[in-house]
């Protein structure tokens, strides 16, 4: 149920700052965002982006430690967005396109969400997205920026994180030159996820050179987490869902990988199987050995109905067992049994 007001404020803002514990533990967390509209149904993979609860910031291309009562930003890599490369946005903006909870709509159309998006880029955003000449809002991909949640659900996974790695982060991003270089192959949102997850954990996020090509997705990116959890399970690894706000918006639509996607879509593979039935074997052995993975059940899905779920005005989830975690194919277990 989606919910608004005061006890909704508690349940999807402070809740995700308190996920992984009853006390305010720092915390870093993957954001697998399903694909919607045109674009998505070409390119199923989705889009990925990194929540950081005690990362804020003065601008959006500058980074600080959060003050008391804030809730972090939301920060990934886009294209074509007056020059840069990555963008943070604090999380309530970035998920409903509004500063308070309590102006989140409960439905909405098209024309409402265009009109919540061009209100908060009017009182923040005008310097990387400046009006038109007419005055108008300005055509572009400054609108993946705010009102994430009424395009897509979004699949979270939290892992615990530390103060100084907050710190190293936030020095390293404000130290480097934030110029954009956009690639969907090799520089893409995925890759920044990963970058910005390595700098947390070292060595805990990888390619998959057989599942998707060499190309980074969000849905490997997961996997990688995933795996690394289970290895830390100190990590205390947490999994949550924000469900796409109702309305008559159009559904997004599950996260695929590469080989994934052409297995599933008969537009890709009856010609592929035609014309190239060598390589299409291998796609389908790609797919079947590396390229699937099984969201877990039972994730915490926002309901401020259930009071079980608030505990000193946030929700409090326990970590993931091992059995709740996303669980590999047994052909996985055997490629990850090759690799090792």
């Amino acid at each position: 149920m989606f919910v608004c007001g005061r006890r909704w404020y508690w349940v999807l803002g402070l809740a995700l700052v308190g996920m992984a514990a009853v006390q305010s533990h720092a915390s870093v967390a993957l954001l697998m965002e399903e694909p919607y509209g045109e674009f998505g149904a070409f390119n199923p993979t989705g889009h990925a982006a990194v929540y950081l609860n005690h990362v804020c910031a003065n601008t959006p291309t500058q980074l600080r430690m959060c003050r008391p009562g804030e809730l972090g930003v939301v920060i990934s890599r886009y294209h074509k967005l007056d020059g840069y490369d990555w963008v943070a946005i604090p999380l309530i903006p970035y998920l409903y396109a509004v500063d308070s909870p309590d102006d989140v709509p409960q439905t909405v159309d098209k024309a409402q969400v265009a009109a919540l998006r061009d209100a908060y880029r009017r009182r923040h955003l005008e310097e990387l997205a400046p009006d038109m000449p007419d005055g108008s809002a300005p055509k572009g991909e400054w609108t993946e920026l705010v009102g994430s949640s009424y395009d897509r659900t979004i699949h979270g996974f939290m892992v615990d994180s530390s103060e100084p790695q907050d710190e190293r982060f936030i020095a390293l991003q404000n130290d480097k030159t934030n110029v954009g270089h956009f690639n969907i192959f090799f520089h893409n949102c995925a890759d920044f996820s990963r970058v910005v997850l390595d700098t947390y954990f070292p060595h805990a996020i990888h390619r998959n050179f057989i599942a998707d090509i060499g190309m980074t997705t969000p849905k490997q990116v997961t996997k990688s987490l995933v795996k690394y959890g289970k290895k830390h399970p100190e990590l205390q690894m947490t999994a949550f869902i924000i469900r796409q706000v109702p309305g008559t918006v159009a559904r997004s639509h599950g996260v695929d990988g590469v080989t994934e996607s052409v297995v599933k879509s008969k537009r890709y593979l009856l010609p592929l199987v035609v014309l190239t039935p060598e390589f299409t074997g291998g796609v389908v052995v790609a797919y079947m050995a590396e390229g699937r993975l099984k969201l877990p059940k039972d994730v915490v899905v926002f309901n401020v109905d259930d009071p079980a779920m608030l505990v000193d005005g946030r929700v409090v989830t326990a970590p993931l067992s091992p059995a709740k975690l996303p669980k590999p194919d047994k052909s996985e277990k055997a490629a990850d049994a090759s690799q090792s």
